[in-house]
């Protein structure tokens, strides 16, 4: 079969070649792509790949084979999965766990769109606990992630203020349920109870001092991909006693395959819209890649096989 492979080569990242079929485990099903999205944050990793490094975590297909416990779907059936590896392919083995039916009302474009960015956001909220009247700051809420987590917390009943420098895409926020857009972090009044902090570098601690006394900072990212340094004393001229909280997704105690259902649920209802930036072929992953490495796509891209 096809799979792309990492290469290590910022300009042409990834390269279509010619590789096994994967042998599924017993609890794992082999899945037919017909789609798969990219995030930034994998684009970062494909720089320095590991040996034997398969990149791909969100796709959504046909199952072709069953897994052997008799787990997770069976027959032919649609879905959307999360491996951890091997979705940028035609087939990937998915474990049971991390998938879920896609009904015919959602199109395989948005499902592919779905697991880790609205994984994040789903779980980045309820660490955040009862959002409803809450005012929530968000950093960095141009890409998938943000524009999930800004539906999501306003259909909660939260005031959700979003950065983001650009205009289309401070409109696009707004609409999702924003209520409040600015341009870079010290435009944002506050104090907020909450902070979602996704950039790291100087905007953490900018958004920190924006913090009201005993508010809680979830620090969920660093796509400046600069280190962020906070000072002991500033808590006291503000965000006296707050906490800083690290996030990672998967550390999470609801299982990944009823949180995909949650999400593919929320979309078949029309309650949560999938940004997608961009939709084309598969032959097409190397350069969107680096077109959304360098910010040049909103939201998801998500690459079809034909």
């Amino acid at each position: 079969m096809k799979a792309f492979l990492p290469t290590g080569d910022p300009s042409e990242p990834v390269v279509l070649a010619d590789v096994a079929e994967p042998t599924p485990r017993p609890d794992e099903a082999l899945v037919k792509v017909e789609a798969f999205s990219v995030n930034r944050g994998e684009t970062f990793k494909l720089e320095k790949p590991g040996s034997g490094d398969r990149p791909g975590k969100d796709i959504a297909g046909l199952v072709v084979q069953p897994a052997a416990d008799g787990s997770g779907p069976s027959g032919v059936t649609r879905v959307v999965g999360h491996p951890m590896q091997g979705g940028w392919a035609e087939y990937v083995a998915v474990p049971t766990d991390a998938l879920t039916e896609l009904p015919d009302s959602v199109s395989a474009v948005q499902g592919a769109a779905l697991p880790l960015a609205g994984l994040t956001a789903l779980r980045l909220l309820r660490a955040a606990g009862p959002v409803l009247g809450r005012r929530i700051l968000l950093t960095g809420a141009s890409g998938g992630v943000g524009h999930f987590v800004t539906e999501l917390a306003a259909a909660a009943g939260a005031q959700v203020t979003a950065v983001t420098r650009n205009a289309d895409r401070g409109a696009r926020l707004a609409e999702l349920g924003a209520t409040e857009v600015v341009h870079h972090v010290t435009d944002a009044q506050g104090p907020y109870d909450i902070v979602l902090e996704s950039t790291g570098g100087p905007a953490l601690s900018l958004a920190l001092a924006r913090l009201a006394r005993r508010g809680t900072l979830i620090w969920f990212g660093q796509a400046s991909r600069t280190p962020a340094t906070l000072d002991f004393f500033d808590f006291f001229t503000g965000p006296e006693s707050a906490t800083v909280r690290h996030f990672h997704y998967l550390d999470a105690d609801s299982r990944l395959d009823d949180d995909l259902a949650a999400l593919v649920r929320l979309t078949a209802e029309g309650r949560l819209h999938p940004e997608i930036g961009r939709v084309t072929d598969w032959a097409d992953t190397a350069a969107t890649l680096t077109d959304l490495r360098d910010r040049r796509i909103r939201g998801k891209a998500v690459l079809t096989l034909s």
